[in-house]
Order: C-alpha cells, then structure tokens, then sequence
C-alpha cells in the first residue's frame, strides 16, 4: 500500500533541510567565534605606514646572516641551535597560538650556539630575539609536544 505525498509531506522535508543547513551554520559561526584569538593588528592604517620600515628590519636582519634551529629535545626541554656570534644572549615568549593562557617568558641558558629553556608542554608560538652588541635578530617559530 502507497501513500500520497502531500503537501505535508513536502514542508516536513523543506522544514528538514532548511533546518540542518541552519543548525550547521549556526554551530560553525559559534565555534569560529570562540576560537577566534584576537586581532591582528589593533589599527590596519598604522600598521600600514609602518610596512616599510618592517621590511627594512627584515632584510637588515638577513644581512646579518644569522639562523636558527628550534626543536623539543625528547625531555621536554626547548634546544636552540644558531650560527649568530659567540657571546650573543637569546630571549623568548611561548604565546599560545589561540591565546587561551598566560605568554611565558623564556629562559634560555648556553653559549657558543647552542642554547636551551624549560617550555610547556603542548602547542606554542615561540618568539625568539637573539642579540650581539648592537644587533638584534627576532624569529617566530612553532613548537609542538
């Protein structure tokens, strides 16, 4: 035995659709919005003007011909290896990318290119400056657990 597909029918399947579309849309801009971690910059115009002035820090600091290689060594610790002048001192922030705790400062102890910091366990943004004299090198690295 069939039934006739009514008009009923035909609203209880748009309400349906409709209805998981919505619910889907819905539940995705909640979540964007509460993972979102902040503005980039606070005035785009003034982040502008200063654009040119980046981009020569940036090729100055090339220049220098300074690198680094940050890895998690298998204690947890933070090793940093660099190939910047000896006696040069290195600083840093783990920020957590999505800015849900506290930035911490960093510790880093060594010489002669080889350095490392305790670090908390997990996912960070590690924000490094390097210094030798009167030379100033900033590096932003991801480190994972």
């Amino acid at each position: 035995m069939t039934h006739r597909f009514t008009g009923w029918h035909m609203l209880a399947a748009m309400l349906l659709m409709f209805g998981t579309i919505i619910t889907v849309n819905v539940v995705m801009a909640s979540v964007a919005v509460s993972t979102f971690g902040g503005r980039v910059v606070d005035n785009s115009y003034v982040a502008s003007q200063r654009f040119n002035g980046w981009l020569a820090q940036a090729r100055a600091q090339d220049a220098l011909g300074w690198t680094i290689e940050l890895s998690r060594s298998k204690g947890g610790r933070l090793e940093l290896r660099t190939n910047a002048p000896a006696g040069a001192v290195v600083t840093g922030i783990a920020e957590h990318p999505l800015g849900r705790e506290e930035s911490r400062a960093l510790r880093f102890t060594g010489n002669n290119g080889l350095f490392s910091a305790g670090a908390p366990p997990g996912r960070w943004l590690i924000k490094l400056e390097v210094k030798h004299g009167i030379h100033v090198a900033r590096y932003v690295r991801e480190i994972r657990a």
